[in-house]
């Protein structure tokens, strides 16, 4: 049964990491009506993120190859700085701070008080109208190529705001994006971008974590390898869709579907089917 669990947990994870919708929420919330009625826990879903940006990684290759090559060049003077590649670099490099450095000093409310239902619900529900905000008056102008430093340090604290399961890292980071005016394939390919040292970086740790305490939560290690293979191959195939859409789409659909799912929660939590930490 935890085989099953796990691989109907990746599917969750691989549709919505890079949706705007929040995986971590989708993950904490599912996880309470399965036949375990356990929430995964922050480090199932740290570790999971892994086969995610895996996928990015796969489908960005040759773009990650080509900014780290011109970077790693950039640094012996082969390459200029303020060549578009080499300054990417160090844009994600300022961009990931910000939630490194929160990630490792808030581990407790990580594990803990950030997982509240009602919290989740919140911001699932305030973000997402932000969201909309932003794509809507966005000046829609700029290009990757036109992202600056004090951008990057903006859409990099946009980005350690989904430490908060609700938020969304995609959501949180493209919000930020469009508000400063890039268009929607632009902000959505830094946001990926950006996300790959925060992610590793996080899931890592946790892997980390697991091994010392031996512990990954309730579906174990094998439930645990599964998700994270099955988030892969579906990561993929949504990284693929989502580029597509956002030539033509708005992301009004997914303000819809937070508002909704996020309302949805807190009606179950004030009926009493969930609780805030748990399935009642």
């Amino acid at each position: 049964m935890h085989i099953i669990e796990a691989i109907i947990l990746g599917l969750v994870q691989g549709l919505t990491e890079f949706l705007p919708i929040s995986s971590s929420a989708h993950i904490r919330v599912v996880g309470e009506f399965l036949p375990s009625g356990a929430d995964p826990g922050a480090t199932f879903t740290a570790i999971t993120q892994i086969g995610t940006e895996v996928a990015v990684l796969v489908y960005f290759w040759t773009k990650i190859v080509t900014i780290i090559s011109r970077w790693a060049l950039s640094l012996v003077g082969k390459v200029p700085r303020n060549d578009p590649d080499a300054r990417m670099g160090w844009l994600v490099i300022v961009a990931s701070i910000p939630i490194g450095i929160l990630g490792f000093t808030l581990q407790d409310y990580i594990r803990d008080v950030f997982r509240n239902l009602w919290l989740v619900a919140t911001v699932l529900i305030v973000f997402g109208i932000i969201l909309g905000i932003a794509d809507r008056w966005g000046a829609r102008r700029r290009e990757m190529h036109d992202v600056t430093y004090p951008h990057g340090v903006t859409i990099g604290v946009a980005q350690a705001l989904a430490l908060i399961p609700g938020v969304s890292r995609s959501g949180a980071t493209t919000t930020a994006a469009r508000a400063l005016g890039y268009k929607r394939t632009d902000a959505a390919e830094f946001a990926f971008l950006m996300a790959i040292p925060a992610v590793f970086g996080s899931g890592l740790y946790e892997l980390k974590h697991g091994l010392e305490e031996g512990d990954v939560g309730p579906l174990g290690w094998s439930g645990t390898i599964v998700a994270t293979v099955v988030a892969f191959v579906v990561g993929w195939v949504v990284i693929a869709y989502l580029m597509r859409y956002l030539k033509t789409g708005s992301f009004l659909p997914f303000v819809i579907y937070r508002i909704l799912l996020g309302a949805a929660i807190m009606i179950l939590l004030a009926m009493g089917v969930l609780t805030p930490f748990g399935t009642a």
